[in-house]
């Protein structure tokens, strides 16, 4: 079975004295993901302060909610962070529609993509 999720990892470098005003947009759109994109399954932020950046992985259900999360969230939120940051790279990884993907190369982000080839996933419990 082919798998249909897609994973996206990415870099948003602050401008200097403007990584609290990143972190709180993303605040924002960690509760607007939640609350509006329940084909989302994770969102996660991880802050790097030396390098006055934040780290973003994202888990879609599938391309439509990729899809739904660019034209939705992302681009409500993007002018602002264009604004305070700079973006990049993102690497998208699954099964990306090339729609997406020329709409996320066009955008000249350092976007980049693979598809998947094989792995393992074990549970929290199961490692306990």
């Amino acid at each position: 079975m082919k798998n249909q999720e897609i994973t996206v990892f990415y870099k948003w470098t602050a401008q200097p004295g403007k990584l609290d005003e990143l972190k709180a947009i993303y605040e924002n759109v960690l509760k607007e993901m939640e609350e509006n994109e329940s084909d989302t399954l994770k969102m996660a932020c991880y802050f790097a302060d030396e390098e006055n950046a934040i780290y973003v992985h994202d888990l879609f259900k599938d391309g439509a909610a990729l899809g739904a999360h660019l034209g939705g969230t992302a681009a409500r939120h993007f002018p602002e962070l264009a604004k305070i940051a700079i973006p990049g790279p993102f690497f998208f990884c699954g099964d990306v529609p090339a729609e997406l993907m020329q709409a996320a190369k066009g955008m000249k982000m350092g976007a980049e993509f693979g598809t998947y080839a094989f792995g393992f996933e074990r549970s929290a419990s199961e490692v306990a």
